[in-house]
């Protein structure tokens, strides 16, 4: 008997062993993935600086990237626009201040909700694409190929398609939240007949400097680091065809996380000021 619960002690020992060794490398991939993101970072903002620049790629890129998204965004951000005016016209009639909903739909679109879910959905669909690309072309030695021809692969394949991205989201964005905007003002004129002239002015009244910049200013990182994790994820793929899903999977979720982040800090940062 003895000897089965020093046996039973040993094997959960090991598995306790098992357990922190396993959370220990897992910590040490973040970091490590963390570092070869930064160094990889670097080099690409070299090569965006560093002539020949790749213009026929910059803007044939922009047009796809923003084009397989536009529909997607626009759709949702009318929807957003509608649902959400829907909603808080019943809490703001309680206490009679209906007036203010086109000024409230307008800031919480375009300060917060209008970039933030547009990110998240070019994450979803931006990003993934490029990673599955361009972890397809390491697959098939297409990157190697443009090394040992002399041409630039940080160049021709990843700095076009980041500075594609960190153009096209902003302008998506914009989309969004004009669209939301338009899906507000259908959904204000249920309740009561508004023109478009007081809806306007009653939506911007409530508008300021510090709710333009920062989002703006956001939306371009969004893109930024949108295509630079789409790239980096692609980039530095497997030799295994597993790694095309694999680094699709992967651009998605640090994409994403990578957005709220970034919000994070930009509430912060605006609630100080």
């Amino acid at each position: 008997m003895a000897k089965i619960n020093v046996t039973i002690a040993k094997e959960r020992f090991k598995g306790r062993l098992k357990v922190k060794e396993e959370t220990r490398n897992f910590y040490n991939g973040i970091f490590i993935d963390l570092g070869e993101l930064i160094m990889f970072t670097g080099n690409v903002i070299k090569q965006i600086f560093h002539p020949p620049f790749e213009h026929r790629e910059l803007i044939k890129h922009g047009f796809l990237l923003g084009n397989k998204s536009f529909a997607l965004v626009v759709v949702t951000g009318f929807i957003m626009g509608l649902v959400l005016t829907m909603q808080m016209n019943p809490i703001l009639a309680d206490f009679g201040a209906q007036t203010l909903l086109p000024g409230v739909i307008a800031v919480s679109m375009i300060r917060e909700l209008g970039p933030v879910i547009t990110g998240l959905i070019c994450a979803g669909k931006i990003s993934s694409g490029i990673g599955a690309e361009i972890a397809a072309m390491r697959v098939t030695e297409q990157i190697d190929a443009m090394e040992v021809s002399g041409t630039r692969p940080l160049s021709f394949v990843v700095a076009s398609r980041v500075l594609a991205t960190t153009m096209v989201v902003p302008l998506l964005v914009l989309f969004a939240d004009a669209f939301s905007l338009f899906g507000a003002f259908l959904a204000v004129n249920i309740f009561e007949d508004t023109s478009v002239t007081l809806f306007v002015n009653r939506s911007f009244s409530m508008l300021g400097f510090i709710d333009l910049f920062p989002s703006t200013l956001k939306t371009v990182l969004f893109g930024f680091f949108i295509g630079l994790i789409g790239c980096y994820k692609g980039y530095t793929a497997g030799r295994g065809t597993e790694s095309v899903g694999k680094a699709a999977n992967s651009a998605v979720v640090a994409s994403s996380l990578t957005i709220f982040v970034i919000d994070l800090v930009f509430v912060l940062i605006t609630s100080i000021l």
